[in-house]
């Protein structure tokens, strides 16, 4: 069995080349973990029928992790109403994510008429399952007002960590302990870091710590792509490390 990673965004919203955070995930599931800002497009791009997402996995409520739900969400409305019929969609994430999501429903222009059903889940430190995968969301420190969570993501002997933005601590360690493939925050060069973020330094702590098999740096801020953060993150980490770029495909 095959776990298999599109990246959608490996920016910030701020960055001019690179959309931000939004990643596809098939496993017996199509999964999509977070919905930045550019990322529809790129779905499209992908070759991702937008129209078969049922599951969305968020790992906080910054804009540049889900305001592209929003233009989405307008699309399968009207699909679903004048096109052909969509799935349900399920809407997962941590502390607030009903409050939020009730509050776009009811606010935007024709959201509550949806003819599908939306489902909406809060999530705290406890695995669940998605028919054949195991999700085990963790709280990881990022921004003092948020909740916030990465996810590990099993299925077929084969796990993904993805950190959402988090600075080091050992909730992340956790999180991505023996992963195949762990999807890191690396917002910073080490000689540059940043409030909230990890810099590529703290990137190849965790996956040497975690003992990972690979690791993806992604979540650039612009000033990351001045210096070579994988020699950095290489200074900590002996294993593979690959830099993310949007629409980059990768078979686990």
């Amino acid at each position: 069995m095959t776990v298999r990673l599109t990246i959608l965004g490996s920016g910030t919203n701020v960055h001019p080349r690179r959309a931000a955070a939004g990643y596809i995930v098939r496993t017996d599931q199509l999964l999509l973990l977070d919905f930045g800002p550019r990322t529809l497009a790129n779905i499209m791009k992908a070759g991702v029928n937008r129209h078969t997402i049922r599951y969305i996995l968020f790992s906080h409520f910054h804009a540049d992790h889900f305001s592209d739900f929003i233009t989405f969400f307008f699309d399968a409305v009207f699909f679903s109403r004048f096109v052909g019929k969509r799935p349900d969609l399920t809407l997962i994430g941590p502390r607030g994510t009903r409050r939020l999501f009730g509050v776009i429903l009811e606010t935007f222009p024709g959201f509550n008429a949806a003819a599908f059903r939306v489902n909406i889940r809060e999530v705290s430190d406890r695995s669940f399952w998605l028919r054949e995968t195991r999700i085990t969301p963790h709280t990881v420190v990022h921004s003092p007002r948020l909740h916030c969570v990465g996810y590990r993501i099993e299925y077929g002997g084969k796990v993904l960590a993805y950190s959402g933005d988090a600075q080091y601590c050992e909730s992340l360690v956790r999180l991505c302990r023996r992963a195949d493939v762990a999807v890191l925050d690396c917002s910073f060069p080490a000689n540059r870091p940043g409030p909230g973020h990890m810099h590529a330094g703290d990137c190849g702590r965790v996956a040497r710590e975690a003992g990972v098999k690979r690791l993806i740096l992604s979540h650039f801020y612009p000033v990351a792509d001045r210096y070579d953060v994988k020699k950095q993150a290489g200074q900590q980490f002996r294993g593979r490390i690959i830099m993310g770029r949007d629409l980059m495909k990768i078979a686990i």
